[in-house]
């Protein structure tokens, strides 16, 4: 049983994000730091690695969607043509151990969590890591979704979309932590804390201008500055991203 677990998504590869939250007090106290997904697929993918490793047992990495797309891409078994540029580039990157890491990441994983009982982490949904669900999606797929579940797992927590949201969907809670590296509607990093039953949706801001800057300077990608301005400057807005994810969750189009 944990009591308290500090919940990080979708770093995708931008590390003064990453770092501006672990220096985050309440991370710090926490007993555990599940990130679910999406770790390196950006500018900065070893370096993203090598910081998650460093913090050893206090962290539980869950796969993303991207993680093994990643692993895919490095070795040879996925279609370059449908692979966005830094993607194929950040998996140039990877060392050996690096992509049998991502590879062998798990998902979902299922935690004993203090005021929770069992909680599912995932990317997407407990049942497939590239799966999409809002905090709109209609109580019919979280049906779908559910069907799966044990009963006792009450709680799920997620990414994958890279907004923050907490809602009920038929007595059980659904989180979404947001993105650290990659958000949609509101530059800086969000994340969750989940501690004595409640649950805390948290923003870290940081100097973006400078983490602009760092990503530039620091990344052999060709188009890290361009790629850091949009992203991490959070120019994609939530309303814009929900109507690009809506239809694949399986509504019917408006």
């Amino acid at each position: 049983m944990v009591a308290s677990v500090v919940v990080l998504s979708d770093i995708h590869g931008v590390l003064p994000a990453l770092e501006a939250v672990l220096d985050e007090p309440d991370v710090m106290a926490a007993d555990l730091i599940v990130v679910t997904g999406d770790h390196a697929a950006g500018p900065q993918p070893v370096e993203v690695l090598d910081r998650l490793r460093a913090l050893g047992d206090k962290a539980v990495l869950v796969r993303g969607n991207a993680d093994r797309e990643l692993a895919e891409m490095a070795r040879g078994e996925f279609p370059a043509d449908q692979a966005w540029e830094i993607d194929l580039w950040a998996a140039g990157q990877l060392r050996e151990e690096d992509v049998t890491f991502l590879a062998e990441l798990p998902h979902p994983v299922t935690l004993e969590v203090d005021g929770f009982g069992k909680v599912v982490f995932c990317h997407g949904t407990p049942r497939d890591d590239d799966e999409v669900v809002l905090v709109d999606t209609r109580l019919d797929r979280w049906a779908e979704i559910f069907a799966e579940l044990p009963d006792d797992v009450r709680t799920m927590v997620c990414g994958h979309t890279h907004m923050p949201f907490m809602r009920l969907v038929d007595e059980r809670l659904v989180v979404n932590s947001g993105s650290i590296g990659m958000p949609y509607g509101r530059a800086g990093s969000s994340w969750a804390l989940l501690h004595g039953g409640q649950v805390q949706l948290r923003h870290t801001p940081f100097d973006v201008d400078g983490a602009v800057d760092r990503v530039a300077r620091e990344s052999g990608y060709h188009g890290c500055r361009a790629w850091a301005e949009h992203y991490v400057r959070a120019i994609t807005t939530d309303a814009e991203a929900v109507r690009t994810f809506g239809p694949r969750d399986g509504r019917a189009a408006s």
